[in-house]
């Protein structure tokens, strides 16, 4: 049982304790204002048993080994990212070049290449071994997608994805408005903006998904 308030989910009992179908309390809960998803997933905290009184199922619990999995997921995530970003722009500058760089700056470009590529290597198999290891431990048990771990890093990359989004448009606004809009800055920032608003758009559809709005 989550997502639900307490009022919420005392109605929820107390209609389930008198024998009302549960397709009675959903109507109800929608004329009154509650969205689906969030009567779904109450209702979904009790157990269709043959049993005078309502039955809860077991309910999300945060974990020490979720916590491992789930941090590991995203701090993976994160590091992805960040060295992708570090790595298009390097190209970008290569692709580019500024006159006014010295010597000592290309040269270290090709050390940032090689060292974006490194961690790009490592990341990518370890977040997607753990998106596939996670994905299957929610299909067996899909209680587990209600996770407050999940919930609370999911949110927390939305948010960073839409503050890094506000950054990339309002310095390029201000470039723009300044006349010093060149092509490799705008190239860069369409990195930042494609890389961030992916981030976004993904987490905020599973959001959706899992909250039965999309």
């Amino acid at each position: 049982m989550a997502a639900g308030s307490p009022e919420l989910e005392q109605f929820v009992r107390d209609a389930l304790a008198r024998g009302h179908e549960r397709t009675q309390v959903t109507a109800a809960l929608l004329a009154a204002g509650w969205r689906r998803g969030q009567v779904h997933s109450v209702l979904e905290g009790w157990a269709q048993v043959d049993f005078p009184l309502p039955v809860p199922r077991p309910r999300p619990s945060l974990s020490a080994r979720e916590t491992f999995l789930y941090l590991v997921l995203f701090s993976t995530l994160y590091f992805f990212a960040y060295h992708l970003g570090s790595l298009l722009f390097a190209l970008i500058e290569h692709a580019l070049p500024d006159a006014a760089d010295a010597a000592w700056r290309t040269a270290r470009r090709s050390a940032s290449i090689r060292w974006s590529i490194s961690a790009l290597v490592i990341a990518l198999p370890v977040f997607a071994f753990m998106a596939w290891h996670i994905s299957g431990e929610v299909s067996r048990d899909p209680l587990k997608r209600l996770s407050p771990v999940r919930r609370w890093l999911t949110w927390l990359t939305l948010f960073l994805a839409a503050a890094i989004l506000l950054g990339d448009l309002t310095t390029l606004v201000y470039n723009l408005l300044g006349g010093e809009l060149t092509v490799r800055f705008a190239l860069k920032a369409l990195v930042v903006g494609t890389i961030a608003g992916s981030v976004f758009g993904y987490y905020l559809w599973d959001l959706r998904h899992e909250e039965g709005q999309a």
